[in-house]
């Protein structure tokens, strides 16, 4: 190989970041006007793939649920191939496919405005959208803290996480992180039905959600003003919680915020008793409005982080 080719191998390489590192940008901040489409969004659209296929192919152990994620999670990255050859457009389309933290924020800041105008019912529908636990009987506390909670995972998972992935591969990185979240909100519950088809799914997505939720909790630590109590909370009481990665979260949230989140937890599948998350006391409506304005930031900065590192790893990343 020649110089001459290895320049030009270098300089397609650095065109394609440049165009990712465009459509990244440009599909941000579609996220940040429009939030997610009413109708026809692609990840609804391949959730229903996904369980159409669940009624044919589910079986009650491991290595059926492996093959189905490692099916849709390829579904999913090959969506991202297709897209990042449709250059720009088609990388911007991926981004906002991927992303879902504006959505996330509006429904954040409806639940506290029923809270404040006094309608407890209008918010607890409004936080049934946000989480899996049962809400039917949450009081004011029960919904704040519910929802605040939903908003800590979400930050990672539904902005920060699919951006991270987006820098590191491109469109494919992001759609392929997209798939593995979305198969294990649908079979990852440590429900019986789930416990042995779901396992791969979950542990794919623990494992894809490592560093995006610590690096959540780093930028929210560095843009809430209170790193110190952020690292606390994150260093003493995140590995008491089940999940290896919404605990970093959402410790990290109680801990800029101040308050405590945690306890009794009601789901379709059974109940869990959450530890104490953070010092403080309970949330309330004005502590999610907080948090939404936190979230809001932080999606900011990893958007802008992730288009620099995009535009600028033309040697190191594919």
């Amino acid at each position: 190989m020649t110089t001459d080719d290895i320049g030009g191998r270098y300089d397609h390489r650095m065109r394609h970041r440049h165009t990712d590192a465009v459509g990244s940008a440009v599909g941000a901040l579609a996220d940040s006007v429009f939030a997610d489409p009413q109708r026809g969004h692609p990840v609804a659209v391949f959730g229903s793939g996904v369980a159409a296929s669940q009624n044919v192919l589910y079986r009650d152990d491991r290595a059926h649920g492996a093959v189905f994620a490692a099916w849709w999670i390829g579904v999913g990255a090959l969506c991202g191939v297709l897209a990042r050859r449709a250059g720009t457009a088609g990388t911007a389309a991926a981004t906002f496919s991927a992303l879902g933290g504006t959505s996330l924020c509006r429904i954040g800041d409806e639940i506290a405005a029923a809270l404040e105008s006094g309608d407890v019912d209008g918010a607890r529908t409004a936080v049934a959208g946000l989480v899996g636990r049962d809400t039917t009987r949450l009081d004011e506390t029960g919904i704040c803290r519910a929802a605040l909670e939903s908003i800590a995972e979400n930050t990672s998972d539904a902005a920060v996480a699919p951006l991270f992935w987006g820098a590191v591969a491109g469109a494919p990185g992001m759609l392929g992180y997209r798939a593995a979240n979305t198969l294990d909100a649908m079979v990852g519950y440590r429900s019986e039905k789930y416990l042995r088809f779901g396992w791969a799914s979950a542990r794919i997505d623990d494992v894809a959600n490592l560093v995006p939720a610590r690096v959540t909790a780093s930028i929210v630590g560095a843009l809430s003003g209170r790193p110190r109590e952020v690292w606390t909370a994150v260093r003493r009481d995140a590995g008491s919680h089940p999940s290896p990665n919404a605990g970093v979260v959402e410790a990290a949230f109680a801990g800029a915020l101040g308050i405590s989140l945690g306890g009794r937890t009601e789901y379709a599948h059974g109940v869990e008793d959450r530890p104490r998350l953070g010092d403080g006391p309970p949330p309330t409506a004005a502590d999610l409005r907080a948090a939404v304005a936190l979230s809001r930031r932080v999606q900011r900065a990893s958007a802008a982080a992730a288009v620099l590192v995009r535009a600028g790893s033309g040697r190191y990343l594919p």
